[in-house]
């Protein structure tokens, strides 16, 4: 019975779903029959893979208080369930437990750990927490060179993974996943043919691997060789939306509008559904394009025909491209419209064209918004008054330096908005 409700957990499509299966085992009061974390762990396991760890959370609390004692496998999950919600203090709970049942040494428990820390800003504890173990599996290893990674720190994830084959490790795609991130945020093009020589020299099943192939089309496009991320997109055998999109968003941090936006019109044709980020490649691409029109059009095609709901970086997109083009009063129609509060990144497009074209009053009204939300960011004043002076007026630019003086926020006479975090 436990492993059949397992099955129909893991074949759950939806959250929805997880829930309606949960609240049934609950109403049957199953869980009350069994004092082992089997059927548990698969509930709590089932909400992580749906991005819900609080409910996760809340299934392993539900199972101390009914006084069923967790394993190895409940340990991880909830750990995992913390480091997505960056709650370290409860991971720190979840790591005194695994101390007293004596699963800290447990590969998984231990790589859980790692991620949390490194997650939480903690890297010094991770790193400690590694040394510690004399015995380190390669769960451990990934979880140390992954979390390295996502703190942006890639020459260090770079050199963990060279102490890692020194000590007679083969990376698995995980690793890869994690090392060829790292390479592609170092731009370390030798590294990189290095990186895929160990993909080529991998297993058969891992050589095919979609996640590690995406990794080196990201990769490749990252070090600017966009002909080598091709190369690798045309020789899968197998291609989905992420392969699309790292092409995608490869083209448009190049500049290669044209290309960008043709991939995408492949890609629609082949039939994989653009996601959220693939409209971030698109839209970023049409910044570079200096295509408003076209932009506008993709920025409405990802609600109208596929039902995807705009976040910051669309809207930052959309203001930017306006705002490049002068058209500074629809750019404000924009961020007044979002949803969600802007904030200085797309703020900051519209001060740039506020700075090209010289108006000061939509300057200011940027100005006060932004002071709201960083009063100490010196860049907002260093733009305010050049857009002042573009004007010849004087009285004013003293008078944002004088408000600087009272404010202590020093110039940073290199800070400006009109290079945006999209183009």
């Amino acid at each position: 019975r436990n492993k059949f409700l397992a099955k129909l957990l893991s074949n759950c499509n939806s959250l929805a779903r997880v829930r309606r299966i949960h609240g049934d085992i609950f109403r049957s009061r199953i869980l009350d029959q069994d004092r082992i974390a089997f059927l548990w762990n698969n509930i709590m396991r089932s909400y992580i893979r749906h991005d819900s760890p609080l409910d996760a959370i809340q299934v392993y609390l539900g199972m101390v208080r009914s006084n069923v004692l967790p394993d190895r496998y409940s340990l991880p999950i909830v750990i995992k369930a913390a480091a997505q919600i960056h709650d370290l203090p409860m991971g720190k709970q979840f790591h005194s437990v695994a101390v007293k049942l004596g699963f800290v040494r447990d590969e998984f428990c231990e790589s859980g750990f790692i991620t949390l820390y490194c997650k939480s800003g903690k890297l010094g504890d991770a790193r400690n927490l590694f040394d510690e173990n004399p015995e380190r599996k390669l769960g451990s290893w990934n979880a140390i060179i992954g979390g390295l990674n996502q703190a942006a720190r890639g020459k260090e994830a770079v050199k963990m993974f060279i102490e890692m084959k020194r000590n007679g490790f083969e990376p698995d795609d995980f690793t890869m996943v994690s090392v060829t991130s790292a390479c592609g945020s170092l731009g370390n093009l030798s590294l990189a043919f290095q990186l895929h020589k160990c993909v080529l020299e991998a297993k058969p099943e891992e050589k095919s691997d979609i996640m590690m192939m995406n990794s080196l089309i990201d990769m490749y496009g990252k070090c600017g060789r966009m002909d080598l991320a091709s190369q690798v997109f045309d020789e899968m055998p197998q291609r989905n939306v992420v392969s699309w999109t790292s092409m995608i968003m490869g083209y448009a941090a190049h500049g290669e509008t044209v290309e960008a936006l043709e991939c995408f019109r492949e890609m629609r044709e082949s039939g994989v559904r653009p996601n959220n980020v693939t409209f971030v490649g698109v839209l970023s691409a049409c910044v570079h394009g200096g295509l408003v029109e076209e932009g506008k059009a993709y920025f409405e095609m990802m609600k109208s025909e596929f039902g995807l709901e705009p976040g910051l970086l669309h809207y930052g997109c959309v203001v930017d491209l306006l705002s490049r083009d002068g058209r500074l009063e629809e750019a404000k129609e924009v961020v007044e419209g979002m949803p969600m509060k802007a904030n200085v990144v797309v703020l900051g497009c519209l001060m740039g064209g506020c700075e090209k074209f010289g108006d000061v009053e939509m300057a200011e009204w940027v100005a006060r918004h932004m002071v709201e939300l960083e009063p100490w960011n010196d860049g907002v004043y260093v733009v305010l008054a050049n857009v002042y002076a573009s004007r010849g007026m004087w009285s004013d630019v003293e008078r944002v330096r004088k408000m600087m003086k009272a404010t202590n926020v020093s110039k940073n006479p290199a800070y400006s908005f009109a290079t945006s975090t999209f183009g």
